[in-house]
């Protein structure tokens, strides 16, 4: 990493440019992709789950009845890969999907007991891998990350000013 990091410094010295800015979201995203990276090959793996299934599980057993628009919403991703998520989660027992009774063009998502029992025995173990992966920082030091995360989503999430 420090190798790119140098060659990068070296590529763009001459130009006027938020050095700064850059490094924090080049390693946001790095950190994202090899966390995901990790969990979907240690956690996950023994499940047969994706990362994007595993979230949307998640979001489902969070909220216990949801649309999948808001469920899409949630995860991060579009309507069209929730459709083939939410497919393959279905086929495995995991969901159930079933027409909005106030209107049939809304979809609601619920985890089925299959689906509460798998969540339920994995999230302690992802949670514990959660602990193990940030570790090295202090209490004060993940309560300044989160907090740092959750500003730039929310400044994301509310749009220019």
């Amino acid at each position: 990493m420090s190798a790119t990091e140098a060659a990068v410094n070296e590529r763009l010295a001459a130009m006027p440019l938020d050095m700064p800015a850059m490094a924090a979201v080049s390693n946001l995203y790095r950190a994202a992709g090899a966390i995901r990276n990790h969990f979907e090959h240690t956690v996950l793996a023994p499940y047969n789950l994706t990362w994007t299934g595993w979230v949307v599980l998640w979001v489902v057993w969070i909220w216990e009845e949801i649309e999948t628009r808001h469920v899409a919403a949630e995860a991060g991703i579009s309507k069209g890969t929730l459709t083939g998520v939410a497919g393959t989660l279905e086929k495995r027992g995991l969901i159930q999907r079933r027409a909005h009774p106030e209107d049939a063009r809304r979809v609601l998502m619920i985890l089925t007991p299959a689906g509460t029992k798998l969540m339920a025995e994995l999230f302690p173990q992802f949670n514990c891998e959660e602990a193990h992966l940030v570790a090295p920082l202090s209490g004060d030091e993940k309560q300044v990350l989160a907090a740092a995360l959750r500003k730039i989503v929310v400044g994301l999430e509310q749009g220019p000013a």
